[in-house]
Parts: C-alpha cells; structure tokens; sequence
C-alpha cells in the first residue's frame, strides 16, 4: 500500500505549465462560456476616463440554480446510477467489487479536479493543456464568475467547478466496466489518476476551452481570442456535452484496459450472465434521469438551448431503447431486458455531441440508427475484435460516442432542422457547411482515439510493471468480493 500512495502522490503532483491567466469554458464550440469580461474601449478621453467603470456581470440566480441541480443529477448518474448499472450485469461474485470501483474512482477524481484538474483543462495556456494558476481553486471566490453562451451572462464559477468535475469523475467510472470482474483495485486507482491527467484534461481543454462569446467584440478581437482556445475547438469541432471527451475518451481506455489485460478465466466456456437484470434496469434509469442534467445542464443556462437538448435526450434515448430491442427481437426471436436498458444507454451517448445543436428529427434519426448499431458494436465488432470488454463499455461508448459525434456535423444544418453554429462577431447563426463540419468531426473523432488509446496503452503498461494490473488466478475464480475487499455483496 506505500507504494501504491507513493505513486498516487506522484502522479497527482504532475501538472503542466504554459504562460497566461484565463476563465472557464463550458462545453460546445457554437456555444460555450469563460470567465472573460467585456472588451474595453481601446481609448478614451481624460475626461470620460473618470466615467465610472462598467459594472461587473452578476450571476443570474435561475441559472445558477439549474446548473447546480444539472451538477446534482450528473453525480446521481455516476453513484448509485452507474455503479448498479456495472454492478447487475457481473456475477454475484463481483458485484461490491464493481460497486466499489465506481465508487471510489468517483470520489478519487473529485479530489484531483479540485487540486488541479480544473486548472489544468480550464485556463489559457497552449492549445492542448492549461496552466496551474487555479490549483486548488486558488483565486475563485463566492463572487467569481464564469460566462455562459451569451454575451453578458454569467454563472457563478464555483457551480461551473462542480458541474464539469462530476462529469470527469464519471468519465473515468466508465472505463471500469471493459475490464471488470479481473483486476486489482489498486492498479484500477493508480491508472485512473494516470489516465484524467494525461487524457481527459487535456481532450476536456481541447475541445471545450475558449476566451468565452465576450471575446468576440470583433472580426479581429475574435481571431485573436480564438488562437488562445482547445486544439479541437479551433478545428471547429462541437460536442454539446461530451461525446469525443467522456464517451470515446472512456471507451478507448477500456478498449485498450481489456486487450492489455487479457481475457476473463473461462471466457467463453463458462457463463457469465449478468447476476441482476433488475439492478441494471435500475441504474439505466437513474443514468437516463440523470443525463438530463448531463445534456440540457451543458446549456450553462435555464433556457430555450436547454430545453431543446432535454427534449433530444429524452426522444433519442426512447428511440434507440425501442430499435435495439425490435432488433434483436427480430433476430434472436425474443425481446430482452438487457438489450432494453443497453439500447437506451446507446441512446444518451450518442445524443450527447448533438444535444443542443439538432432538431427534434435529428435526434430521433439518431436515437434510432444508436440502438441498432450498438447492438453490432457489442455483437459484431467485438467477435472482430476479439476483446473481453465485459461491460460493453466501446461497443455502446465507443460507437454510439463516434456515430453521435459524426451525425452531429449533419444534423446541426439549420435546413435539417438544427441550430447551425452561431457566429459572436457578427451576433446571429453563421452559414453552415456541412462537409467542413463533418471535418470538423472526424478531426475530433480521430484525436481522441490516438490521444486515448497512447495514453492509456503507456499507463496500462506502466501500471502493470510497478503493481500488477489482474488479481491471481484463484482470486479471480473465487470473486473479487471477498479477495479484495473481504467482504460480499449479499449475504443469504
């Protein structure tokens, strides 16, 4: 165990450093939000120098109390929602073990968000991290501020903290599930706190960073602020609420997490039904609930833009639940619980890039080609593969996370009914091009699979020397229940 903390510490030590102070940035190119105040007149004369300043932006309470709630629901989604969706689908053996490690990972990245991760992804620095000027949220007060999609709108920054950590802690829960019910619990910490430093933070930067809509006073103030902004976001790329952050970023982690560990024991001779279909049917309920609040939350604002992305996620999600379950009804002669709950999970990623930026069309298109491509991406693919993903996690992440984040560039077309990408200088919605913003797309898609998939191979394999990543062979059979935690989920 000393040298498990000895390790932790280290890698929570590492920051990155780059020159300049900036603001937050919520989640969207078209539409995203920083600390930054209005530009000042280049000059003024000495007699209205002595004009008193502008006022400050005050947050405005409706706001902040959706973005608060939207914040409350994405922790709901993480513990107990994720945790019992993982946790049905393993055997009895493993089921505290999953709970666990959704648990504990959970609150492991809350502390590093706080210490630097928020620093790190959320100021100006380069165009791939941020700087440590805000460590331990050094500087932010009751009264700090950060903007919202509109100019002139803020929220208080201390909600934007807590709103975008409890989406990095859910991403990182994610990745347990592709190599559940065989490694160490300790090798899992270790990793977690490798991988939300050198890959969520800096994806999280690059596509979500910018000098915020009051930048943008301008042709030239705008160029200018947009040189300062996340790789990605400079490429154009949207993701209204995390399909190329959270969902690909996770799911390559996993992907590569099940392939550098290997295969359960009796994997494919033996069963390895999942032991509660109840509790998964459960936490996919608690994860559609929650996800409101994931989706419409990333709005930043009580507004039409969120309740526009509420509407998508309720209908994509009810869409792929349906066509998933029709499909494999139509295949295997019998529709099934699990291919319900998977199908409405593969619903909420894949909407997720999308949310705010398509029409109601869009999103039932969507919701419908999710659940049906999920399916062959946790059927097909796998068997291609060859990987004991045991939760599906990129079968249902991974794909829907690309499908989602693809179709983006498509339905965001005002003539197919989205919102199109608004333009801050000239104030209105700019003129869409949709094969530039499937480029846009495809530039994100592909950059967090060779961002992640580096990452996670180097951590996998660094992790794996110092520690160990898999539990011996007996423990394994046996149950990590008992062997890691000495203790059982149930007691009959």
């Amino acid at each position: 165990m000393k040298r498990l903390f000895a390790v932790l510490a280290l890698l929570g030590a590492v920051g990155v450093s780059a020159p300049a102070w900036a603001e937050e940035k919520p989640a969207a190119p078209a539409a995203t939000s920083v600390v930054a105040p209005a530009a000042a007149p280049a000059a003024a004369p000495a007699a209205e120098a002595a004009a008193p300043a502008a006022a400050a932006p005050v947050a405005n309470k409706g706001d902040n109390a959706w973005l608060m709630t939207s914040a409350a629901l994405v922790i709901l989604m993480s513990i107990p929602g994720l945790a019992l969706f993982y946790g049905g689908l393993v055997r009895s053996k493993n089921m505290l073990s999953v709970l666990m490690q959704v648990f504990v990972t959970f609150s492991l990245i809350s502390v590093f968000w706080v210490v630097y991760g928020y620093s790190v992804a959320f100021t100006e620095g380069g165009g791939f991290f941020g700087v440590l000027d805000k460590v331990f949220l050094k500087g932010i007060t009751v009264d700090s501020v950060a903007a919202t999609f509109t100019k002139g709108v803020v929220v208080s920054e201390l909600a934007y903290v807590v709103f975008q950590g409890a989406f990095a802690a859910i991403t990182c829960a994610l990745i347990v599930g592709a190599f559940a019910e065989r490694a160490k619990f300790a090798a899992i910490l270790v990793f977690m706190v490798a991988w939300f430093t050198f890959s969520y933070l800096p994806m999280a930067h690059m596509v979500w960073y910018w000098a915020g809509p009051d930048a943008y006073v301008d042709a030239a103030a705008g160029d200018a602020a947009t040189k300062t902004a996340g790789f990605l976001f400079q490429k154009g790329a949207l993701d209204f609420a995390g399909g190329t952050v959270v969902h690909i970023n996770a799911a390559m982690a996993g992907l590569v997490g099940a392939l550098v560990m290997g295969k359960r024991i009796g994997y494919g001779r033996e069963s390895m039904a999942p032991h509660s279909l109840t509790f998964t049917m459960i936490g996919a309920s608690l994860l559609w609930f929650g996800w409101f609040g994931f989706n419409a939350g990333s709005a930043l604002e009580a507004s039409g833009a969120a309740a526009l992305a509420m509407v998508n996620t309720w209908v994509a999600t009810a869409c792929a639940a349906m066509s998933w379950m029709l499909a494999e009804w139509a295949l295997k002669g019998k529709p099934s619980m699990l291919g319900a709950a998977s199908g409405a999970v593969a619903g909420l990623v894949a909407i997720t890039p999308a949310a705010g930026f398509v029409g109601v069309v869009g999103a039932i298109v969507i919701g419908l080609l999710a659940g049906v491509i999920c399916l062959w991406g946790v059927n097909g693919l796998k068997r291609m593969i060859g990987a004991d993903d045991s939760l599906d996690v990129f079968g249902v992440h991974g794909v829907g996370g690309m499908l989602g984040a693809i179709l983006t560039g498509v339905f965001a077309d005002p003539a197919l009914g989205g919102t199109g990408v608004y333009d801050y200088v000239l104030n209105k919605v700019g003129d869409f091009d949709m094969k530039a913003q499937i480029i846009s797309q495809l530039w994100g898609v592909g950059t967090v699979i060779v961002w992640s998939g580096v990452v996670s191979l180097v951590a996998f394999k660094l992790v794996d020397l110092v520690i160990g990543l898999r539990v011996p062979e007996e423990e394994e059979r046996e149950g990590l229940d008992i062997t890691s935690h000495g203790e059982t989920a149930y007691h009959y």
